[in-house]
């Protein structure tokens, strides 16, 4: 039989303070009444973000600043346990593990001050904080429903390679742990709270799955866990045809397929961390975008297969913060591994590479990359190359930190004529320059390097051009997401 499974993640906005945090713990409550429910969440919104910089500050030998960051940050949290936990015991002993917590990260503070360094494994073990204080909270929030429920570390469970910032899972290990951890409190009807974003080595050092990595992480339990479906709690309706910031006409897609919502994700769109759909996509297991916020929402449900789209293009996406990098020079025309030792060198420094252009000529060979890798990209590019540039056989490494990137997709779209000829058209008529062009060889999208300045005219115009706004698909089957809210739609909170 299927399991009845399911993992629950809810985002920094959906645990953002005491009112967003009691709303997830009652979509928890309801889906447990339907079955066996782990919930992985993120840290509170914005904690993250000063968590990180409290570290930049302390590696410049900042520590006046540590005291009133701590306090603040501490009475976050407590306000929040305060208006969730009324148990006195229950609420003595989460007061007692944030405050644990808070000295640690105290510690790793003014360590890194004393030391002026600034470490990977430093940054790992101070960014992962908000999720270990965010964790007993909504446990505590469930138990005060009735419920049982524990956090849990993902340190205890998730286990990844040592590339600290952005580290990689270990299938095997992690699902031998998450049996023998999450499986006997499941059985004893206990809702676990996993940590998101953060997971450890083998040896138990902790690390991180980059930004954004709680996505990640709850389909790496749900896979580990051969779950149902995954549900992504966050503060939007869903995929969205476009970011409606841009574009306002922008409307929810009912059902895309995984390699869809994989090129959106890769490229640009803030719904999914693009390693989320990695886990689970073998075994075809369902992972759903709902609103919290708005939980009588259905939602997005990706699958295998998705839903077809007659234009055959389903979505629009942008990415901005990219550099061009460019490694060029007359020279390289004779050079036949110029590509590998590019490669090689982004390789080394784990630089996630956008999307490749090269000119028929071989003069020129452009990649885009992240801006926030660009500096040690550079410099690895550069050292790579060091004894062309040095001959002129290259004649630069260079970067252009002012483009974007937009991307057409759809699944459909190798079996209809006319695509790109429209997108170029389209980006024409409104004097859209494009800088260079992809398209992978599955056909599932058309990359565009643009000015960054061009961003919202081009996705306004191609949204306009393939008519996504009115395009009209079936409404996903969501009979298994959404009856677990029933009762809370029927007013749980009121």
């Amino acid at each position: 039989m299927p399991s009845s499974l399911r993992v629950m993640k809810f985002g920094g906005t959906s645990v953002g303070d005491a009112d967003c945090v009691r709303r997830a713990a009652a979509i928890v409550q309801s889906a447990a009444a339907q079955g066996p429910v782990v919930v992985v969440v993120s840290a509170m919104s914005g904690v993250t973000n000063r968590l990180i910089q409290a570290a930049h500050r302390a590696e410049a030998g900042e520590q006046e600043f540590l005291p009133a960051m701590l306090d603040e940050l501490f009475r976050q949290h407590a306000t929040a346990l305060k208006a969730l936990v009324h148990d006195p015991q229950r609420h003595a002993e989460i007061s007692a593990a944030c405050q644990r917590v808070a000295e640690e990260l105290d510690r790793l503070l003014r360590g890194t001050s004393l030391l002026r360094e600034l470490t990977p494994r430093a940054l790992d073990a101070i960014s992962g904080i908000g999720e270990r204080l965010s964790a007993p909270l909504v446990a505590g929030a469930i138990c005060e429903l009735g419920l049982r429920s524990v956090a849990v570390s993902a340190t205890e469970i998730i286990v990844t390679d040592p590339y600290y910032g952005r580290a990689e899972p270990m299938m095997i290990p992690t699902r031998e742990r998450a049996e023998a951890r999450l499986r006997p409190l499941l059985n004893q009807g206990i809702v676990p709270v996993v940590t998101g974003f953060i997971a450890a080595t083998p040896e138990g050092v902790q690390t991180t799955l980059g930004r954004g990595g709680s996505d990640y992480s709850a389909t790496i339990l749900g896979a580990a866990l051969d779950a149902q479906e995954t549900v992504i709690w966050t503060d939007v309706d869903g995929v969205k045809t476009a970011d409606p910031r841009l574009v306002p006409d922008a409307r929810t897609l009912p059902e895309i397929s995984y390699n869809e919502a994989a090129e959106l994700a890769y490229f640009g769109a803030k719904v999914l961390h693009p390693n989320t759909l990695r886990p689970v996509t073998a075994a075809g297991v369902p992972v759903w975008i709902r609103n919290s916020f708005a939980p009588e929402k259905p939602g997005t449900k990706i699958t295998a297969k998705g839903t077809p789209s007659g234009a055959g293009v389903k979505a629009l996406t942008a990415i901005r913060d990219v550099t061009l990098v460019t490694v060029g020079g007359p020279g390289i025309v004779g050079l036949t591994d110029v590509l590998a030792r590019s490669f090689a060198a982004t390789s080394e420094t784990r630089t996630n590479v956008f999307l490749v252009s090269q000119s028929s000529s071989q003069n020129d060979i452009c990649f885009v990359i992240s801006s926030a890798d660009e500096k040690r990209a550079l410099k690895a590019l550069r050292d790579a190359f060091a004894p062309e540039i040095a001959k002129q056989t290259v004649e630069h490494v260079s970067a252009n930190p002012d483009v974007a990137i937009v991307a057409v997709v759809g699944e459909k779209m190798r079996g209809i004529p006319g695509v790109a000829g429209r997108t170029f058209g389209a980006l024409g008529r409104e004097g859209v320059n494009i800088i260079a062009i992809a398209q992978g060889s599955s056909e599932y999208n058309i990359s565009l390097v643009i000015e960054a300045g061009s961003t919202q005219r081009a996705l306004t115009a191609l949204h306009k051009e393939f008519h996504l706004h009115e395009a009209t698909l079936p409404v996903a089957d969501n009979s298994s997401s959404q009856s677990a809210e029933e009762a809370h739609l029927k007013g749980r909170l009121m």
